[in-house]
This record gives C-alpha cells, sequence and structure tokens, in this order.
C-alpha cells in the first residue's frame, strides 16, 4: 500500500494526459455527433469518444 502511489508514470500515461487536456473533446465530439452513425441499422457503432481518440493517436 505504501509504495502504489509512488509508481513512475509511463510515457503512455503522460502522454494521454497531455492529450485529455490539449483537446477540447466536448467540442469535438458534439460537432461529430449529427454525422455519426446511430446504429439503427447493422452493428452497434463504437462510441464517438472512444474512436474519436483511435484516430488521433
Amino acid at each position: 500500500m505504501e509504495y502504489s502511489c509512488w509508481k513512475k508514470k509511463t510515457k503512455r500515461e503522460e502522454f494521454l494526459e497531455i492529450m485529455d487536456e490539449i483537446i477540447p473533446w466536448d467540442e469535438w465530439v458534439s460537432l461529430i455527433v449529427p454525422h455519426y452513425p446511430s446504429g439503427k441499422r447493422g452493428h452497434l457503432p463504437i462510441g464517438i469518444g472512444m474512436m474519436l481518440r483511435m484516430y488521433l493517436l
């Protein structure tokens, strides 16, 4: 328990934190929502936030 908070951050964790600080996710998602498939037909789409993060990585 004592050493759990001393874990060094990985470069991946640092990168994702910086990306979350820089990118205005709410604004971008609101722009994409009208054009994103609703899933009424075919397979269910992946969440907008997750897809946006995957494309930006």
